[in-house]
């Protein structure tokens, strides 16, 4: 009796504290987990399993390595925001299934991205035909993001925090040096000095750090 006692607050505690615990590390959809997330969160489902199942164990055995995990996780954010490398070695970068109505079967292949998988998503976003596809990307979720001929063109970072992104500009037909004359006739001349730029509806869009 005393044991399943013990259990029973072990589970109460461990339940509030991975609730604040989960609140501390922000609010994200299941769908947008990132790597990292996905694993802190299964070790800490282990660590806590082990705790409530072992209570002649010291609870604080099952505390520290969740708040390692929460620091962990913390410092992996903060990193994040700050590197789009970092950013794109975690949690990659979304793929271009279809292009102008044409499926991409190399990046398919590559991302183990099967056309039953392609079909059944692109049902999910009521899409009747690939050729009415002007762009789908595959991200980093697993979602498919679907752009229709009928709709609005995706929005296509070309300097992400200062660091400007070629293969984005290779996607919208532009090079370099026509990103520079366009960010100069603004007169920017600092990349490091953009949060963001994108091109959207056929021109750019800046917008400044904050300093």
């Amino acid at each position: 009796m005393h044991e399943l006692l013990i259990i029973g607050l072990r589970t109460v505690f461990l339940y509030v504290f991975l609730l604040v615990t989960l609140r501390i590390m922000g609010k994200r959809e299941v769908g947008e987990l990132g790597v990292i997330d996905i694993v802190v969160f299964i070790i800490m489902a282990e660590v806590a399993a082990m705790i409530v199942e072992s209570p002649d164990k010291p609870i604080i055995k099952g505390v520290l390595p969740i708040l390692l995990l929460l620091i962990i996780q913390y410092i992996s954010s903060m990193i994040s925001l700050k590197s789009k490398k970092f950013r794109d070695l975690v949690d990659g970068d979304p793929s271009l299934i279809i292009r102008h109505g044409v499926i991409q079967e190399e990046e398919m292949r590559k991302q183990r991205y099967n056309l039953d998988d392609l079909f059944q998503q692109l049902r999910e976003n009521q899409v009747g035909s690939i050729h009415n596809v002007t762009f789908a990307y595959l991200e980093s979720s697993g979602n498919l993001s679907v752009f229709t001929k009928d709709g609005d063109l995706p929005i296509v970072g070309i300097v992400l925090d200062g660091e400007i992104q070629p293969e984005h500009l290779e996607l919208i037909g532009k090079t370099e040096e026509w990103l520079l004359r366009e960010l100069h006739a603004r007169n920017i001349t600092d990349l490091s000095r953009i949060f963001y730029c994108s091109y959207e509806q056929g021109q750019i869009r800046v917008q400044l750090k904050r300093d």
